[in-house]
């Protein structure tokens, strides 16, 4: 019996380790949000697992468990196994869960959570959802008056995250619910089927839940256009659906974030369809049996697609090389920060452009729309291109060397599963159990690691008091 004053081994492990994990959450939430995401992947690893969850009531091997799992939570829409096939109704369901856990971020919805259980947010709870929808907050101060969504509006943030991801949702099952009717689905199949979709678009996953995939409406335009506008509302992120729900008819409030997002992501989308146009009008297996405006939908369709939606109508592996080239570039990018896409986020592109623009013109500072880009956001730019491009060709070589598959189509399933993109040449599917893992983690580190980077960037920054001596290398 332990007296006064006095603790037990126990206790004090049990304080340890409460220690550790709330030092954790308070002092990276980029961190803690890693954590979580590799609790959520054992814990839906284990329930696809169970033979409840497939359709043949067997047991799912771990490699296509993980897959799965690691897919689901990271919105990404790369299959191991036939997604409409091998799962049972019980697995269907996790998969839709599991996107949408993925889709809002794991601490963003534990915030929400809180929000709806405490009725407030408390200065840390702010923070650590501050973190999670800007990486860079710590890197700039947290009360810095140059952040897209400022503290004090971080509640307001969560709430248009919650309410976009339960509204959009359901306003796009319920326009495409008659548009699966009249393409010829059962009413009842569509019932289960249209908030199916509807989750896949805005999440970007790109999961199908029929055998034929979105194939079965390639001349359905209704359906087709539903599903691009869900994907672009889900690749935009949700400060930029936030700040349009605040200053919709009011262009010069808006924050700059949202200024480049929109407009990179218009240009990448028109340039896009423009090079794929291009590329395949003569291709007989893609575009060239079809007529001048089926051709041209579809080019802005793909374009969307290679952005991070996920969905074909295509066989990708009857692309030409240099489409899967262009493709390839589309998803390395994304879509925006703090949405339901992957890739290096078109903002990662647009300030690189702006501060190469910027040199080029001998310009002493990096500015767009009348606002100063700081240096610190220019760094952590390059890196994240530096550190994804390392991590694509890293996977692409092992993969490779792996599975002795084509390069072109090694690289491009890597891309895709960095940009948590979804689509495929075919060789995910048939990839060995060590490839699917090395793949599995390609899309883990192309969801959380580009954050996980610009955390640790900001992390590392330190006031210097002293200036070492200047001497430039040559560069180029």
């Amino acid at each position: 019996m332990s007296s006064i004053g006095w603790s037990t081994p126990s206790g004090n492990r049990r304080h340890d380790i409460w220690h550790f994990f709330r030092r954790i959450v308070t002092s990276s939430p980029s961190r803690f949000a890693i954590l979580i995401f590799a609790g959520l992947i054992l814990l839906f690893t284990a329930l696809f697992s169970l033979p409840i969850a497939s359709s043949s009531g067997t047991v799912t091997p771990l490699s296509d468990a993980l897959f799965t799992a690691v897919s689901t939570i990271c919105v990404t829409g790369l299959a191991t196994v036939d997604m409409a096939g091998h799962w049972s109704p019980f697995g269907h369901v996790l998969i839709f869960l599991g996107v949408n856990i993925g889709g809002m971020g794991v601490l963003t919805l534990a915030s929400v959570l809180g929000l709806v259980i405490s009725k407030k947010l408390g200065l840390r709870a702010k923070l650590l959802a501050a973190g999670d929808s800007n990486p860079l907050r710590a890197h700039g101060g947290v009360v810095n008056e140059g952040q897209t969504v400022r503290l004090g509006e971080v509640g307001q943030l969560l709430r248009t995250v919650a309410m976009s991801l339960i509204f959009i949702e359901l306003f796009v099952a319920l326009v495409l619910y008659p548009g699966l009717v009249m393409a010829g689905i059962h009413p009842l199949t569509a019932l289960w089927e249209a908030p199916y979709y509807a989750a896949m678009s805005f999440t970007n996953t790109g999961f199908t839940p029929n055998a034929g995939g979105v194939i079965e409406f390639a001349d359905d335009y209704f359906v087709l256009s539903v599903l691009m506008v869900s994907v672009f509302l889900g690749s935009i992120g949700f400060p930029v659906i936030y700040t349009l729900l605040k200053h919709v008819w009011h262009v010069k409030r808006w924050s700059l974030h949202s200024k480049l997002t929109l407009i990179t992501t218009g240009i990448l989308f028109i340039a896009g369809a423009l090079v794929f146009l291009l590329l395949e009008y003569d291709n007989p297996k893609t575009f060239g049996s079809m007529d001048a405006v089926d051709t041209t939908f579809q080019a802005f369709f793909l374009s969307a697609m290679t952005r991070s939606g996920g969905f074909s109508v295509v066989d990708i592996g009857d692309l030409n090389g240099s489409s899967m080239v262009a493709g390839a570039m589309l998803m390395f990018v994304g879509g925006g920060s703090a949405s339901t896409a992957g890739g290096i986020k078109v903002t990662t592109l647009a300030v690189l452009a702006i501060a190469v623009w910027s040199e080029a013109r001998g310009r002493q500072s990096v500015e767009a729309f009348g606002r100063r880009i700081p240096s610190d956001v220019q760094r952590v730019a390059l890196s994240v291109v530096a550190w994804g491009a390392t991590i694509v060709a890293l996977s692409t070589i092992v993969i490779a060397q792996i599975t002795k598959a084509p390069i072109a189509e090694v690289l491009f399933d890597v891309i895709s599963g960095f940009g948590t993109v979804g689509l495929s040449t075919g060789l995910t599917a048939e990839l060995p159990d060590s490839a699917s893992y090395v793949m599995a983690l390609t899309i883990f580190m192309g969801r959380v690691g580009t954050v996980t980077l610009a955390a640790a960037v900001a992390a590392t920054t330190r006031t210097q008091l002293y200036s070492l001596p200047v001497e430039r290398p040559i560069v180029g």
